[in-house]
C-alpha cells in the first residue's frame, strides 16, 4: 500500500447556487444534502487542507461533447418556468438550469486544475447529479452527465489519451455506458444493486464494437458491506486498472451504498468508503500520477453522507491512511468469489489479467 505520497493539495467544489436546484417537498434529491455537507464541513478539521474552486456555468460545445444539441436548448427552456418534470423522478424548478451547468462545470473545473498538476485529487460536491442522464434524455435525478462530460474534456480539450470511469452508486449508471459503450479509450467499471433501478448493467453489457471489453459491471445481491466492496475493487478493479493505464480517474461516488440509506440495500459504512478512496488513490499514484477527481451522485441520507464525505476527505487530504488490505481480508468470501468468478469470465477474452 502507498503511503506518505507527496501532494500537490486537494480541491473541493462548492457553490450555493446547487442548493438553488429545487426538486419538491418529499424528494429525496433535494437541497438539504448538499446543506448538510456544507454546514459539516464549516467544522471539518479537513477543510483547510483543501483548496476551494469556484465553477463557472459550462459551455454548450463542453455539453455537446456528451449530449445532443435539442436536448440542451430543452434544458435551456426550463430556465423561464416555475416547475417542470423532465420525466417521473426528475423535476426542475428555474434554477435547475443554471445548477446543472455549474455542476458540469464545477466536475470540469477540478479535472483541469488536477490535470495541470496544480492539484493531486479533488471532490466535487455538486448536484444534480448526472450518471443517469443519457444522450438526449433526463433520468433518475439527472440532468447533465457530469462524469461523461468530464471525461470527453479531459480528453478532447485537455490532451487526456485514456480515462477511466469508476461507479460505486447504488445505481448502474446507465447514461455513462451508453455514452462510452463503443469507445476504446475510457474504461467504465460499475458495481451496483442488482435488482434495482434503472436494471441495467449486467455482467454481460461489456461494451459494443471496438468498446468491446470496456465496460465492466459489477451487479451485487443487496447486503455487500465494507469489507466486501474494497475486496472486489482489489481484486477486479486494481488489475483492470493497471493493464488499461489510464492518464486520469474518475468516480461516480454515489454514497446510498451506506447502510443507512434509504433507497439502497447495502452495508457500507464511513470506514468503507474512505477505504475505496484510498485504494483509488493507490492505484491512481500507479497509473497517471495521482490524478483522481470525485463527483458527487446520489446519497439520501443526510447524516450519512456527512459522515462518508468526511471519511473521503481525511483520505484524500492524507490526514488519514485507511489500510484498505486489512479491510479486504475480512470479506464475505463466498460472496466475493462468486462476484470475482462470474466477472472474470466474461472479461477474461478481453483482459490479460483475467486470462488464467
Amino acid at each position: 500500500m502507498t503511503t506518505n505520497r507527496k501532494s500537490a493539495g486537494t480541491g473541493l467544489v462548492l457553490d450555493d447556487h446547487y442548493l438553488q436546484h429545487d426538486t419538491g417537498g418529499g424528494h429525496p434529491e433535494n437541497a438539504g444534502r448538499l446543506q448538510a455537507v456544507y454546514g459539516m464541513l464549516e467544522t471539518c478539521e479537513y477543510r483547510p487542507r483543501c483548496r476551494l474552486l469556484s465553477p463557472r456555468p459550462c459551455s454548450d460545445e463542453e455539453l455537446a461533447l456528451v449530449h445532443a444539441q435539442g436536448y440542451i436548448a430543452k434544458i435551456a427552456a426550463t430556465a423561464n418556468r416555475p416547475f417542470a418534470s423532465l420525466g417521473a423522478d426528475t423535476p426542475v424548478c428555474a434554477h435547475s438550469h443554471q445548477a446543472a451547468r455549474l455542476a458540469v462545470g464545477g466536475t470540469l473545473q477540478a479535472i483541469r486544475e488536477v490535470w495541470a498538476g496544480r492539484l493531486t485529487n479533488a471532490l466535487a460536491l455538486v448536484r444534480p447529479p448526472g450518471h443517469h442522464a443519457e444522450y438526449a434524455r433526463a433520468m433518475g435525478f439527472c440532468l447533465f452527465n457530469n462524469v461523461a462530460v468530464g471525461a470527453q474534456f479531459a480528453r478532447k480539450m485537455l490532451g487526456a489519451r485514456r480515462v477511466m470511469i469508476v461507479d460505486w452508486d447504488v445505481h448502474h449508471g446507465n447514461g455513462t455506458q451508453h455514452a462510452f459503450e463503443r469507445d476504446p479509450d475510457v474504461l467504465f467499471f460499475s458495481s451496483h444493486q442488482h435488482p434495482h433501478y434503472p436494471g441495467t448493467g449486467l455482467f454481460t453489457e461489456t461494451g459494443l464494437g471496438p468498446g468491446e471489453g470496456y465496460t465492466v459491471n459489477l451487479p451485487l445481491n443487496k447486503g455487500h458491506g465494507d469489507h466486501e466492496f474494497v475486496a472486489l475493487y482489489r481484486q477486479l478493479l486494481q488489475p483492470l486498472a493497471l493493464e488499461f493505464d489510464p492518464d486520469l480517474i474518475l468516480v461516480s461516488a454515489g454514497f446510498d451504498i451506506h447502510a443507512q440509506d434509504p433507497l439502497g440495500r447495502m452495508r457500507v459504512t464511513p470506514a468503507g468508503f474512505a477505504g475505496l478512496t484510498r485504494l483509488l488513490m493507490d492505484i491512481a499514484a500507479s497509473c497517471c500520477a495521482g490524478r483522481l477527481v470525485l463527483v458527487l451522485e446520489g446519497g439520501y441520507c443526510h447524516a450519512a453522507l456527512q459522515e462518508s464525505i468526511r471519511a473521503v476527505l481525511g483520505e484524500l487530504t492524507e490526514a488519514s491512511q485507511t489500510d484498505y488490505l486489512a479491510l479486504a481480508n475480512q470479506a464475505d468470501t463466498r460472496r466475493v468469489d462468486y462476484v470475482y468468478h462470474r466477472c472474470a469470465m466474461v472479461h477474461r477474452r478481453f483482459w490479460n489479467c483475467f486470462a488464467n
